[in-house]
């Protein structure tokens, strides 16, 4: 399980497009990855769409957002184009991603225990080092904290290059 103050696992994924990002290529820059179930289910639906929602205060802590989940290139695309969404998404088809961050594995749903994606974001810094890290968290309300966790950077007396 990845946690705070650990170097985030390289990944090398294909996004929406069949474009392929590799995380080697990110150092030097802040990123959010956040990992959910499925596309156009309801609670998934909502993360999403609120990652999009708050999209400009991320840009303008100069921080990328990738979603991943199991779903497809084409499923993801489909998604993104349907509910007008701004971030990345990353196709992990057999959750070999979600599984080495932790973001996979026995959970509690509906009551019952089941396996499956664990709802879990973090906080990439510039140096590929974990600056936060929400693990079984719930789509209402989560990316508002997340907003707030990106400013980390301000409690440790870090620089964040903000634009102003």
């Amino acid at each position: 399980m990845v946690d705070k103050g650990d170097v985030f696992p390289r990944f090398v994924l294909k996004d929406e497009n069949g474009e392929t990002v590799d995380s080697q290529q990110l150092l030097g820059l802040r990123y959010i990855v956040f990992f959910y179930s499925k596309d156009n289910t309801p609670g998934c639906t909502k993360e999403a769409v609120d990652f999009t929602e708050e999209y400009a205060k991320f840009a303008l802590r100069n921080i990328l957002v990738f979603g991943v989940s199991k779903d497809s290139v084409e499923s993801h695309r489909k998604f993104k184009d349907k509910h007008g969404l701004k971030e990345k998404l990353l196709s992990d088809p057999d959750s070999l991603f979600a599984k080495e961050v932790g973001a996979f594995g026995e959970k509690t749903l509906y009551g019952k225990t089941v396996t499956g994606t664990i709802r879990s974001t973090f906080l990439i810094g510039k140096d590929g080092k974990v600056e936060e890290a929400w693990k079984n968290v719930k789509a209402t309300g989560h990316v508002k904290r997340v907003v707030e966790g990106t400013l980390s950077c301000f409690r440790n007396d870090e620089p964040c290059d903000l634009p102003f």
